[in-house]
């Protein structure tokens, strides 16, 4: 849907000459969300496929969200609905993971 970068220049100097240095310091891209289904037997396996992301992942239900790297957070949630599942980033096995549990 959109992606956005921040970009800021760093400009110092030293004596009579001036660097500049271009950083980008945030990248937003569309949000990714899944609805799926877990049993309590499937939360160590989600957490664990969620832990191998170097990014945050959320999981909710309702207005209640908890971080999906969690298994505690994951399991005070109601099991028994369908959970969705949000991120900013991309992780092919985790996706793939997220594949199979769809509801």
């Amino acid at each position: 849907m959109f992606d956005l970068e921040i970009m800021f220049y760093l400009i110092y100097g030293y004596g009579n000459t001036v660097y500049t240095e271009r950083k980008l310091i945030l990248m937003v891209k569309e949000r990714i969300q899944h609805v799926i289904k877990l049993s309590p037997s499937q939360v160590k396996d989600f957490v664990r496929a969620a832990e191998k992301c170097d990014f945050d992942i959320d999981i909710s239900y309702g207005h209640v969200v908890v971080d999906a790297k969690s298994i505690l957070g994951i399991l005070g949630l109601d099991l028994t609905k369908k959970l969705t599942v949000s991120f900013f980033g991309e992780n092919e096995a985790f996706e793939s993971y997220l594949a199979l549990c769809e509801a």
